[in-house]
């Protein structure tokens, strides 16, 4: 665990602190077995707050006032227990550990102390368009120690970047994040042997309020009937929190509720190595777990060693990748090495955003403007577009389906979701589902159901049709990789049963083509006229008149939006049904991401 300085280490406060600790992200120095107390910069840090408290105490003593007094009495014992930490955190302490206590203390705090400058600020000035401008800047090394080991050979197997505050990247207050991510990959590739075994990963704590359009996956309550089902195996318990097991700082329960613990909202990661080589997108589902999957995958593999991390639920391991889809052989690709910050010009630039005016020239939308964003945001010239074009898509292993069938006697629509594995066998992934009830049911507004499903399984789940307002169901089914399927009808349904499926290869055997093959059965005593129609990729639409007791199936040719679809299933005089199936088919082959959404179909 690398870092300049640990978060209690030497007494730093305010701005040195700000640029030279570690921002309280070692979370090693909140667990028992490493010990942080005895570490060197906790044991100075001791002597540091002894002399601080004994100059406040000589303060208080001399003051008069009953404040004084009170607050004499406070100092007074925090003096005590300062002086109890020192009798019992001493370096003849540490010594006594055992060899391993000691090994995992200096792993898990190892600082740049052999920098001599690594507790100093230096003044950094510069010119703004003829004012003058200075800040403070670290005067050691930041990466001092990570340097040195990457110069020498000597990185560990695994290893954890902890920035300062100032260094950190936050997007409610971005500052000079990005160039401590600029010189880590610098050092890396400064030396070469070193670089062509390295798999260096970025990842973000939380979203800082800047809040994804998509709502994090969750397991349904499972203290409460109709919210969904998980596969065989997951305990939706153990990624759920109820109010009797939540401490309660306020005391009176004002500030607890239920819940699931995550997913949260979705945060940046950036993966860079000889294996990942730059320009690709992978859409699998990943959680802050999946970087410690990926270890265990990693030391397995390295070390034939079986290391598990007993805290990762179930449910997390069945839904969220370890990140093994992120890479790809190499196949001779040109690899061009990346541009780096200049420090100096980069620095200056975000230091001058401080003295800018925030902006003034915002627009108050009217009611109509409001309304066609709320209709058809792409129409409007005042929502946000996305840049256009699109971006190579790594291969993932999902194979998701959802079907429905309409049971007329019993008045009731079923849904089946099932993460397949016949294409991927054991590198299957499972898959979360999300189900939107769009038109009130059970008199409740945008009611929500949850699934998760373990690779090879199918969940069903049914819905009574009188339990929708007016009699008229309408579902829509969110799964990751764009997956979606949109359900409407109502108890007049026709007997006429829609399948969406991927295209097996004749060829290959367990290969997918990259089609869909929609299958399409008439029981209904009358023949039927069907239409397949594309809703997003300009395919076209066919119509097709289907006999009493017959059945047909449609192939739609993919290749031409990269195996991405969006079509919808309409019948000839029954306007209120419709099946729509969208997303795209993996086929073990890299792609490229969704044309729609890139704005170029």
């Amino acid at each position: 665990m690398y870092q300049n300085e640990i978060t209690m280490g030497y007494g730093l406060k305010g701005e040195e602190s700000d640029w030279l600790s570690n921002f309280g992200t070692n979370v090693l120095e909140y667990y028992k077995q490493y010990n942080v107390r005895l570490h060197e910069g906790g044991v100075a840090n001791l002597q540091l707050k002894k002399e601080s408290i004994a100059k406040q105490i000589a303060e208080l003593e001399s003051a008069t006032d009953e404040r004084a007094k009170s607050r004499l009495a406070a100092a007074k014992k925090v003096q005590a227990n300062i002086e109890t930490a020192i009798a019992k955190y001493t370096k003849e302490s540490f010594v006594s550990l055992s060899p391993t206590s000691q090994a995992l203390n200096t792993k898990a705090f190892s600082t740049n102390i052999k920098d001599p400058d690594y507790h100093n600020l230096e003044l950094f000035k510069y010119t703004d368009n003829g004012t003058e401008r200075e800040l403070n800047l670290p005067k050691g090394d930041i990466f001092h120690q990570f340097r040195e080991d990457v110069k020498n050979g000597t990185l560990p197997t695994v290893s954890w970047l902890m920035p300062p505050a100032n260094l950190s990247d936050h997007p409610g207050e971005p500052w000079f994040g990005p160039q401590y991510v600029s010189e880590a990959m610098e050092i890396l590739l400064d030396n070469p042997e070193t670089w062509k075994k390295t798999i260096f990963i970025v990842t973000y704590d939380e979203n800082d309020g800047y809040f994804d359009h998509v709502p994090p996956y969750v397991v349904p309550n499972p203290y409460k009937a109709n919210t969904g089902k998980v596969s065989k195996g997951i305990d939706p318990k153990m990624d759920f929190a109820t109010k009797e097991q939540q401490t309660d700082p306020s005391g009176n329960g004002s500030s607890l509720r239920e819940g699931p613990i995550g997913l949260g909202y979705r945060v940046p990661m950036i993966i860079a190595s000889p294996w990942t080589r730059g320009g690709f997108v992978c859409s699998e589902v990943f959680d802050h777990t999946s970087s410690i999957q990926f270890v265990e995958h990693f030391l397995a593999k390295k070390y034939g060693k079986q290391v598990t991390e007993e805290n990762i639920t179930q449910w997390r391991r069945t839904i969220c990748g370890d990140l093994t889809s992120a890479f790809r052989p190499y196949n001779g690709e040109k690899v061009n090495r990346p541009v780096f910050l200049d420090k100096k010009a980069f620095i200056e630039g975000i230091h001058q955003a401080k003295f800018k005016d925030a902006p003034g020239d915002f627009k108050k939308l009217n009611a109509d403007e409001l309304a066609q964003i709320n209709t058809n945001h792409q129409s409007s010239p005042y929502f946000p577009k996305q840049e256009k074009g699109t971006r190579n898509a790594c291969a993932l292993p999902y194979e998701l389906y959802t079907n429905s069938l309409f049971d007329h006697a019993k008045n009731t629509l079923n849904l089946s979701f099932k993460a397949g594995n016949k294409v991927f066998g054991a590198k299957a992934t499972g898959s979360p589902f999300r189900v939107y009830a769009m038109n009130p049911y059970q008199q409740e507004t945008l009611r929500v159901w949850d699934y998760s499903v373990a690779p090879g399984d199918t969940l069903t789940d049914e819905w009574k049709i009188s339990d929708f307002e007016n009699g008229q169901y309408h579902l829509r089914v969110y799964a990751p990789n764009g997956f979606y399927r949109e359900l409407k009808g109502d108890s007049k349904n026709l007997l006429v049963k829609v399948s969406c499926k991927y295209e097996a290869s004749r060829i290959n055997t367990g290969k997918l083509t990259g089609n869909i093959a929609v299958t399409i059965t008439n029981s209904d005593k009358t023949a039927h006229t069907v239409t397949l129609a594309d809703n997003s990729y300009k395919t076209g639409s066919i119509s097709k008149t289907i006999a009493a007791g017959a059945s047909t199936t449609i192939i739609v040719n993919l290749s031409k939006s990269h195996n991405w679809y969006d079509h919808s299933v309409r019948v000839k005089g029954f306007d209120n049904f419709e099946e729509r199936f969208a997303g795209r088919v993996e086929t073990g082959a890299a792609g490229k991401t969704d044309p729609l959404m890139g704005g170029v179909v």
